[in-house]
């Protein structure tokens, strides 16, 4: 993957998380900066998803821990689990939330 398609996908990811919250009824206010994207809940807990484009990554650190996602065969899937990124996303958000919350491409 060249770094413009990684920019293009990765940007897509964080666009759609921006269109996502606005979708969303639960509380969750969101920041970006650059690269970074943060989601902060109303109990004051916060998700943040980060590109790594030295590694093609999407990272997200929540309460349930640190991920890395890479992109394959047209997916973001967790490199150790294999587990989708909005699917991971929405669960995460969900807990942090103490609602449903639900992120998707």
């Amino acid at each position: 993957m060249t770094d413009s398609d990684y920019l293009s996908r990765a940007e897509a990811v964080l666009s759609s998380i921006e269109e996502a919250v606005d979708d969303n009824s639960a509380d969750i206010e969101l920041d970006r900066s650059g690269n970074v994207l943060t989601l902060e809940f109303e109990n004051g807990s916060k998700i943040i998803v980060n590109l790594q484009p030295p590694m093609e990554e999407i990272w997200i650190a929540a309460k349930s821990g640190g991920f890395h996602f890479k992109f394959v065969d047209g997916r973001w899937l967790d490199t150790r689990s294999g587990r989708e990124f909005f699917e991971a996303l929405s669960d995460y958000a969900t807990q942090q939330a103490g609602e449903s919350v639900t992120f998707s491409a």
